[in-house]
């Protein structure tokens, strides 16, 4: 019997759960989907592991399932948007921030262990951080489900031509013009944003003057971190801001809530990222939003808020409150 032959199934498929997550989510924009999807893939390929018999390399095989799966769960669903997506900016004067649309059509984050590896080349760790980076997700949502998957496997993943053909059960001209047609529609989105990079000291120190201004709620020192072009959003709700100025508008009003918040740190989608604690006002700070930031010339281009942190918190491992006077997790200026 083999080495391999040796090693339970299981622990043979949970090897690659990262990856296959990493590539489920960006087929579908959503880690909870992802997570179902990889999980349908295990089932899938446990039930019928004695029929395998080694025919192609394990991976390959797993990709197949997945994609497979992937592309079942697409075929009736709406894609994933962002609020940006839905109409054009509004106001920061705006009283009242929508009606909270249904979760199914939202973009969401994932935490950077569920869907990266943890060590290897820096220039791949990288790499793999901008392929999850938000923008670049829903650029991918505009795609048709097979190019989608084209493009994720020859860009990202850098399969082969004749291996994204086989898995797909198509012809290697078939790959290349759907690959083409998806870098077209891929170079008309504005997926422009830095990630996360280690050691980077310019943008820990950003984050950290970004951290100091919003516990604070100094705005005047917040908003002069910001791009003229800054966006802020708060999926499920439709409102987003684009601009310093409308942004401070609401933090000013209708968004003044938010004053007296505490940040813990955390990673998302390859881009650092915080959980939001706004005050209780019996004692300690409850869960209000997970922050996803984004970062470009030294300057906040993005505030991503995401408001469903009765799923997201557990996910990304973040506590249920923060009590009085206890201290954080970690330091803003931290964040790895």
């Amino acid at each position: 019997m083999s080495e391999v032959a040796s090693v339970p199934v299981e622990t043979q498929l949970e090897a690659y759960r990262p990856e296959l997550t990493g590539y489920c989510y960006r087929m579908l924009g959503s880690a909870f989907e992802a997570e179902d999807a990889v999980q349908d893939t295990f089932v899938r390929a446990w039930r019928n592991f004695d029929r395998f018999e080694g025919r192609s390399a394990l991976r390959t095989w797993l990709y197949r399932i997945a994609t497979n799966v992937c592309l079942n769960m697409t075929a009736s669903a709406q894609r994933r948007v962002r609020p940006m997506d839905l109409g054009p900016a509004g106001s920061g004067t705006a009283t009242h921030p929508g009606e909270p649309r249904p979760e199914q059509i939202w973009l969401g984050p994932v935490p950077d262990d569920r869907v990266l590896p943890t060590a290897g080349d820096p220039a791949e760790v990288v790499a793999g951080r901008e392929s999850v980076r938000l923008a670049f997700v829903a650029a991918l949502q505009h795609l048709p489900p097979k190019q989608r998957a084209v493009l994720i496997l020859r860009e990202v993943l850098a399969w082969s031509a004749q291996e994204v053909a086989d898995l797909l059960d198509t012809s290697v001209a078939s790959v290349n013009s759907a690959l083409q047609r998806a870098r077209a529609t891929i170079a008309a989105a504005d997926t422009g944003a830095e990630v996360r990079r280690p050691l980077d000291e310019e943008q820990q120190a950003l984050l950290a003057r970004y951290v100091r201004a919003f516990e604070a709620y100094d705005l005047t020192a917040l908003t002069a971190l910001l791009h003229e072009d800054a966006t802020l959003s708060m999926p499920p709700m439709p409102l987003w801001l684009r601009g310093p100025d409308h942004i401070a508008d609401w933090m000013t009003g209708t968004g003044n809530g938010c004053r007296g918040s505490r940040l813990v740190p955390v990673a998302a989608n390859g881009m650092p990222a915080f959980g939001q604690y706004r005050r209780d006002p019996d004692s300690g700070h409850v869960p209000w939003s997970l922050i996803v930031v984004g970062l470009s010339g030294g300057r906040i281009t993005s505030l991503n808020h995401f408001l469903d942190t009765e799923r997201l918190f557990p996910l990304f491992g973040l506590p249920d409150r923060l009590e009085e006077g206890a201290g954080q997790p970690e330091q803003a200026g931290q964040v790895a």
